[in-house]
C-alpha cells in the first residue's frame, strides 16, 4: 500500500511516497534555511509563505515518480498522511489544508500524524529487525524525551526535559559564539580533541528519567562570556550532554526490562551521540537502532511510515481535522 506523505511542521517542506510502512519510494525536501538565517531563528510568517510557494510543485514531482500522469499516480495512493501537530500553526495549516484538498477532490482517506510519533517511526524505514516494544530517545531542536513504543500506534513518555530541549541549547551556544560561519555545535568543536578540565558542567540529579538542560546552557554562556575558547566550551558541553542522555536512556531500558533502544530526531543524526550510545549498548547487551541521518531531521518519509500504521489500525481523520501547535494538550498526547 502506498501513502502520500506531507510534512510542513516547521521550516522544511517535505513530500514523499512510502510503501507498506517501510520503503521510501521517493522523497523530496526543500529547506528554508537561507530565508531565516538573517533573523537568527525561524520566522513563522515567512515559514508558512515559503511552504505555500513550493508545496504544489513538490507534490507534483513526487507523484510523478509513480506515473507521469498525476491522475494515474493518485489512483495508486491508498491514503494521504500529513502532520497536524506539534509545530508552527501556520506551517502546519499549509500542509494540512493542501492534503485535505487532494483527499476531497480524489476521494482519498486523510490520516493526521503526530510529528513526534513519526520521529520514532523513522526507525522502521529499511530497518530490519526493530519491532515494538522498544525505548526511543527522541532528541531534537524542540523536544527531548524518552518514549516507550508499546506498539506501532501506542506510545508512553518515560521521561522528558523539564526546560530546554538539547537542540535549543546547542543552537543558542552556536549563535553566541565568535566562530565565523559556524552552523552547529560540531563545527564549533571540530578543532578540539580533548576536554578542558577547567570547563565543567553540572549534571542535575533528577530521581526519574526526566532531563534538565537550562543550567548547563547558562554555564556555557557564562564560560563564553568569560573569554573561554568557544570551541572548548562546545566540546565539553557536547560530551556532557550526550553522556547525560546516554546514561538516562540505558537506565530507563534496564528499569523497564527493555533490551531494544533507538534514537530519533534531528540531534540523533550526530555521529558522536550515536557512537556513544552504541558503545554503551554493546557493553550492556542491548540492541541499538538508529535511522539514516537523512531520516532524523524533519521529513515526509517518517510521516508516511507512521501514517501507514495509523491507517491499517483504523485511525482515519475527518476533513475537519485542525492543526495544533506545541503548547496544545493534543500535541502533548502521545
Amino acid at each position: 500500500m502506498k501513502i502520500l506523505a506531507i510534512e510542513t511542521s516547521c521550516d522544511d517542506t517535505s513530500v514523499a511516497v512510502v510503501e507498506d510502512g517501510k520503503h521510501v519510494v521517493y522523497m523530496k525536501t526543500v529547506s528554508q534555511h537561507n530565508a531565516h538565517k538573517l533573523f537568527g531563528g525561524i520566522v513563522p510568517e515567512i515559514a508558512s509563505r515559503k511552504h505555500l510557494d513550493v508545496i504544489y510543485d513538490l507534490t507534483r514531482e513526487v507523484l510523478q515518480s509513480l506515473d507521469t500522469n498525476i491522475e494515474n499516480s493518485l489512483k495508486q495512493v491508498g491514503a494521504i498522511a500529513v502532520t497536524f501537530t506539534p509545530g508552527l500553526t501556520g506551517s502546519l495549516l499549509v500542509g494540512l489544508n493542501f492534503a485535505k484538498g487532494i483527499c476531497l477532490a480524489n476521494n482519498i482517506a486523510l490520516v493526521g500524524v503526530h510529528h513526534l510519533k513519526a520521529h520514532v517511526a523513522a526507525n522502521y524505514i529499511d530497518n530490519k529487525g526493530i519491532k515494538p516494544p522498544f525505548l526511543c530517545l527522541l532528541v531534537s531542536g524542540g523536544h527531548t524525551c524518552i518514549v516507550k513504543a508499546e506498539n506501532y500506534i501506542k506510545f508512553r513518555v518515560i521521561g522528558k526535559t523539564r526546560d530546554d530541549a538539547v537542540g535549543e541549547v546547542f543552537d543558542k551556544i552556536t549563535r553566541i559564539s565568535d566562530i565565523p560561519d559556524c552552523l552547529n555545535i560540531d563545527m564549533m568543536a571540530k578543532d578540539i580533541h580533548e576536554e578542558n578540565k577547567e570547563i565543567k558542567f553540572t549534571i542535575p540529579k533528577l530521581e526519574n528519567f526526566d532531563f534538565s538542560f537550562s543550567g548547563m546552557k547558562t554555564q556555557a554562556i557564562n564560560y563564553i562570556k568569560s573569554k573561554k575558547k568557544a570551541g572548548e566550551v562546545a566540546f565539553n558541553l557536547r560530551h556532557t550532554v550526550f553522556k547525560y542522555l546516554t546514561e538516562k536512556l540505558l537506565e530507563a531500558a534496564k528499569k523497564n526490562n527493555c533490551n531494544k533502544v533507538a534514537i530519533s530526531g534531528g540531534v540523533a543524526s550526530n555521529l558522536y551521540l550515536r557512537e556513544m550510545i552504541l558503545k554503551e549498548c554493546r557493553k550492556n547487551k542491548i540492541d541499538f537502532y538508529a535511522p539514516e541521518p537523512k531520516y532524523c531531521t524533519d521529513n515526509a518519509a517518517m510521516i508516511g511510515v507512521q501514517g501507514y500504521f495509523e491507517f491499517i489500525n483504523g485511525n482515519i481523520s475527518q476533513l475537519d481535522l485542525n492543526a495544533y501547535d506545541s503548547k496544545s494538550e493534543i500535541a502533548k498526547m502521545f
